[in-house]
């Protein structure tokens, strides 16, 4: 099913961005729109259109796992490097739809208490049960990105790290959630242009970290670590989606449709009634 937020798009949103053998991070053009024909103006209709259609699904989605049982639930990855628009995906796309129903995961520098545990285990306490759409804000893949890039682990130690996430990712999705795995991608010059914002903001250096323009000198070797990532773990499970993303607008529209893709293969319904309308009905209008 096409959703009618769709209309614009020239084929598959999923299909066009998905990641597939032979692909190369270094051919993406970051400030493309893979499949989308219209611009930013359009988007902005678009992207309103396809938040009444989430939201619908998602309520259906939640309302299902209180009624009847079901395991279905959605996992929604997000990685990307700084500034990528991480936050306007979850303010602006996950944001459209009931809070009750959305569990937010920002994973941040291990804990002492973390780094005690294998380095899946504080990942598998944040894991959406069903009926919910779980968000990650980067995820277990920081550790075989900065854990790579950074020499934070052992070789042998981040080799082994990919087969684990496969395994982990195999038994989420054969339990019934469904893994949508993002990358933003950006350009180092959008980057720069987007931080310097930021720092003439008085609003916004809050979202600013000095650590950031270190991590720039660092670009080549995320790449390389990422192009990595795509490689060992783009599975047919829980294949990886690369969106261009130095126009905000395309990031924000293409994940949503991502989104809703995942959850027109759910197909959730709304429940059936476990009581006798109609004599509610009179009951109530009695009262």
């Amino acid at each position: 099913m096409i959703a009618s937020s769709q209309k614009h798009w020239s084929g598959d949103v999923a299909d066009l961005l998905r990641v597939r053998e032979g692909f190369v991070l270094a051919d993406v053009d970051t400030r493309s729109t893979p499949g989308y024909e219209k611009d930013k103006a359009h988007a902005a209709d678009d992207l309103q259109a396809g938040a009444a259609e989430l939201d619908e699904y998602q309520e259906r989605l939640y309302a299902r796992s209180r009624v009847d049982a079901t395991n279905a639930s959605v996992l929604l990855v997000l990685q990307a490097m700084d500034s990528a628009g991480k936050g306007g995906i979850i303010r602006h796309v996950v944001g459209s739809v009931d809070p009750q129903g959305i569990v937010l995961s920002a994973f941040k520098k291990p804990t002492e208490e973390e780094l005690k545990h294998d380095f899946l285990w504080r990942v598998k306490q944040r894991l959406p049960v069903s009926g919910m759409i779980g968000v990650f804000d980067r995820s277990h893949y920081e550790d075989v990105l900065i854990a790579r890039v950074r020499r934070l682990a052992p070789e042998q130690e981040i080799e082994r790290r990919y087969a684990a996430i496969n395994d982990f990712e195999r038994q989420l999705t054969d339990s019934g959630t469904s893994v949508v795995k993002v990358m933003l991608h950006i350009s180092p010059n959008e980057q720069k242009k987007r931080l310097m914002r930021r720092l003439n903001r008085l609003d916004k250096h809050w979202k600013y970290n000095p650590t950031d323009v270190d991590e720039r000198a660092l670009w080549p070797q995320y790449m390389a670590a990422y192009q990595t990532v795509f490689e060992r773990t783009s599975t047919e499970h829980a294949p990886w989606f690369v969106v261009p993303a130095d126009h905000k607008w395309y990031g924000r529209l293409a994940v949503q449709n991502l989104l809703l893709e995942a959850l027109e293969d759910i197909d959730p319904q709304w429940p059936k009634a476990t009581f006798d309308v109609e004599a509610e009905k009179l009951r109530l209008a009695a009262t």
